[in-house]
């Protein structure tokens, strides 16, 4: 069985580095694995188009690397479906969009839970890769609980009436961290885009105490290293950074118009 490298620094309290990946091409991903800095990759599933088959290839290629693990963000509907997908495919964490409610909550965790005494989950036998594909064996269904068990849970904090309901929301057992979504909540509130406003900063202040408070990881994401130091002064310690495509836009964007200028000068 894999290790959860994410899961295990969860466990010693160590911080954690993670990155977005839009493209869902494995060799994008290897090149993330043998940069040795990253913790985990989070496919963006919500965001870009794909199918099952690049799933599993996503898990294969994970599996290369000892010290790096797998997230998948997941949309609203059908949680639970594309949970199982993303668990049966080898992908070992998951970040669920869009959660309102109490029973949203109940519902991401179930999805990812084994169906036993403890686990009260949804989660059971599958002739998946996960499991070898063939009917699993005892040391096979052993390992494949072993890890639906680890799976760190993590859910988007991103609507007005999750932050209201925050305390509620986290007093659901089994989850792990909180990401404050700005772009989805100024929305949801009326500002769209307007992210930097004092209420949504406020919002995501609360979100991040809040979420300490009930021991609960809260996760920033960032474009650049020093954007972390202002969420360090308030105790975070993980870090989602960058995502592949904003990074190609700017470098295209700002080294294409230095060259423009070269060439016009």
């Amino acid at each position: 069985m894999k290790k959860n490298i994410l899961r295990e620094l969860i466990n010693d309290n160590k911080p954690t580095i993670g990155t977005h990946v839009l493209t869902v091409w494995p060799g994008m991903t290897e090149v993330i694995g043998h940069a040795g800095t990253i913790d985990y990759v989070e496919f963006t599933a919500t965001y870009t188009p794909h199918d099952l088959f690049a799933l599993e290839n996503f898990g294969r290629t994970i599996d290369l690397f000892e010290n790096m693990s797998s997230m998948i963000k997941l949309d609203q509907e059908p949680r639970t479906y594309l949970a199982k997908k993303a668990v049966n495919s080898g992908i070992q964490n998951a970040l669920f969009a869009d959660v309102r409610t109490v029973e949203d909550v109940k519902e991401c965790v179930a999805s990812m839970k084994p169906d036993t005494p403890t686990g009260k989950g949804k989660a059971g036998v599958a002739m998946s890769r996960h499991m070898g594909y063939i009917y699993p064996n005892n040391t096979s269904l052993a390992d494949s609980i072993k890890s639906a068990e680890d799976g760190v849970i993590a859910l988007m904090i991103e609507k007005k009436t999750a932050v209201e309901n925050l305390e509620s929301l986290l007093s659901v057992p089994g989850i792990d961290m909180v990401q404050f979504g700005p772009g989805d909540y100024s929305i949801n509130i009326g500002r769209p885009g307007d992210t930097d406003h004092p209420e949504i900063k406020e919002a995501e202040l609360y979100t991040i105490q809040t979420s300490q408070k009930m021991d609960i990881r809260p996760r920033v994401e960032i474009s650049t290293w020093e954007q972390a130091k202002p969420y360090l002064e308030l105790g975070v310690k993980d870090f989602s950074l960058g995502v592949d495509l904003a990074i190609i836009h700017d470098y295209c964007k700002t080294e294409g118009k230095k060259l423009i200028n070269l060439l016009n000068s």
